[in-house]
């Protein structure tokens, strides 16, 4: 057992033997080294005025990414490079050529949101060689600026898209080898515990560990991303006591392309599955470009977005839809479920005490079904959904309903099905005449609730009308569907 937690700031080696569990990495940042180039502006995750990178060894090279300091804990830094805006510039003062294609294309006014859209923009210029227009505005959309706009960042992007990283100007590239081999030394295999007063937090060195850590611990709050959680603390003010950290369990961080479908480890963060969703169900990865900015999508994860259970989840309704099976693991073994057996409640989920998800299996939608998912929300991007529903149909040579799965998000207390609806098409023609005598069953299904997102009767309505789109969709009829848009608009 290690009892600190290590790893790397701006090149300086830190290690602590006393640490909050819900300490974030801002507030490190800026009370304990006063690094205060990092600011706080929403405490959320959402304006990305905080944004850091942080390095982390995958396949064994050094990977890079973009996060947001606000609702990251340090506890789940163990054996990572935090890069902070201080670092870029040369000790003489030369600015950064990325700091500098800022100054050159006008990019900054009051300063506030620069540094976080400097370091989104290294990120960026680090992974990415000759980005689109497409992909630097991807890499931006968690960062606001309330008073430059954004075509003269966007500039910046494309001057310094045109220089590679050099060791003769970049520190990251300077140090690489030393990096990798000073993180390498820090991945020792224990489990750690840091204690501070009576809070405890804990890092398992291995996932068999983790099994043993919440048979021995079954109330832990298990952390992966802190999307979410991180708000607990920044909003609520929330106690969390123990928190057990597993964001660098690289065995939850696979992703299996198999024949009928690919296994997701509950680690997988957003970012990491996008490529094999593009590949493999691409309305997945459109759905992903829409979970809030790079920052989260860098940090949260597909298994946690599943077990914390919330009913606005964006993940779990199309996974439903598609017929996915959740893997739980304990130290007495693993079992898999249904997806959607696994919400019981608001707020209950079908998981022991001791047990943790694993994995997720997806199936891929069959060759010749249709399959749409629709994330309704105030803003398009950077956003938490209204509602989200999922839409996976399979008809017969003549035309008519072989079998449909139906899944919404916000519209109950769990993600769940809409089987009044599915009973009412199964076996039918699949024309309008149908999807439109079917709407009524929504009723049956469903009774939203009205918040700030939504009223229930919107709610309702808008499942309805998604039913239409997926009908005119699949239906081809493009006219249609340009008209149902302008009435939905």
């Amino acid at each position: 057992m290690n009892d600190s937690i290590r790893f790397i700031l701006n090149g300086e080696d830190i290690s602590l033997s006393s640490l909050r569990p819900t300490e974030t990495l801002l507030d490190f940042l800026r009370l304990n080294r006063h690094l205060t180039g990092t600011k706080e502006g929403c405490a959320e995750g959402d304006c990305g005025a905080c944004t850091v990178l942080v390095g982390r060894l995958i396949d064994g090279g050094l990977h890079y990414e973009a996060v947001n300091a606000c609702i990251r804990f340090v506890g789940s830094l163990h054996a990572t490079h935090v890069v902070t805006v201080e670092h870029l510039a040369a000790k003489d003062g030369t600015l950064h050529p990325v700091q500098q294609a800022m100054v050159d294309c006008h990019g900054s006014q009051c300063g506030f949101c620069t540094p976080g859209f400097v370091m989104s923009l290294y990120g960026l210029w680090l992974t990415t060689e000759k980005p689109s227009r497409e992909q630097i505005e991807k890499s931006l959309q968690g960062n606001l600026c309330r008073c430059t706009g954004y075509e003269p960042i966007v500039k910046a992007a494309e001057q310094v898209s045109q220089m590679r990283p050099s060791a003769l100007f970049d520190p990251l590239e300077k140090t690489r080898a030393d990096i990798i081999a000073r993180l390498w030394a820090m991945q020792d295999g224990d489990t750690i515990t840091v204690t501070s007063g009576e809070d405890r937090l804990i890092v398992p060195g291995s996932v068999a560990a983790l099994a043993q850590v919440l048979a021995d611990e079954p109330k832990a709050i298990i952390v992966a991303g802190s999307t979410d959680v991180g708000l607990w603390v920044t909003k609520q003010m929330r106690k969390l006591d123990p928190v057990v950290f597993i964001n660098h369990l690289t065995d939850l961080q696979k992703i299996t392309l198999e024949d009928t479908g690919l296994t997701i480890g509950a680690g997988v963060t957003y970012s990491q599955a996008f490529a094999a969703m593009a590949e493999k169900i691409p309305a997945l990865a459109s759905l992903i470009n829409r979970i809030g900015g790079e920052q989260v999508r860098n940090m949260g994860t597909i298994g946690g977005n599943i077990a914390n259970g919330s009913p606005i989840g964006d993940t779990p309704p199309p996974l439903i839809a598609l017929g996915a099976t959740v893997k739980l693991r304990s130290v007495t073994g693993t079992r898999a479920l249904p997806l959607e057996d696994f919400f019981i409640d608001y707020g209950k989920q079908d998981r022991n005490p001791g047990e943790f998800v694993e994995s997720v299996f997806v199936p891929y939608p069959a060759e010749g079904t249709h399959f749409a998912v629709y994330k309704i929300s105030k803003r398009r991007d950077e956003d938490i959904s209204a509602l989200c529903g999922a839409f996976h149909l399979a008809l017969d040579a003549a035309g008519n309903v072989a079998d449909i799965r139906i899944a919404f998000g916000g519209m109950a207390g769990t993600p769940k099905r809409a089987r009044t609806v599915e009973a009412e098409l199964i076996g039918k023609p699949w024309t309008e005449a149908t999807v439109t005598a079917a709407r009524p069953a929504f009723d049956a299904d469903y009774t939203p609730l009205t918040d700030w997102r939504a009223t229930a009767e919107y709610r309702q309505l808008t499942a309805k009308n998604l039913l239409i789109r997926f009908y005119l969709e699949t239906a081809g009829a493009p006219q249609e569907l340009q008209r149902f848009a302008t009435v939905e608009a």
